[in-house]
């Protein structure tokens, strides 16, 4: 998957989707752009729950899932 293309995920992607993703996974799902994304989730307002692990960003799925509305 490539952020920078800036191409929405289809549902059918986002229910695929691994248990943790990284910062620019979870900024597709939700239409956020890749700076934006960085700038908010050093702020500590990304829409939902991020952990950096090292230098790493990562983001529990079901936050992204949660916030789509997607949970069952």
């Amino acid at each position: 998957m490539t952020a920078e293309l800036g191409q929405a995920m289809t549902l059918a992607e986002v229910a695929a989707l691994p248990a943790v993703v990284d910062l620019m996974t979870a900024a597709r799902a939700l239409g956020i752009r890749r700076t934006t994304a960085y700038a908010l989730a050093r702020g500590g307002s990304f829409p939902c729950p991020v952990f950096r692990v090292g230098a790493a960003y990562r983001v529990p799925t079901s936050g992204v899932l949660r916030l789509l509305g997607l949970t069952t």
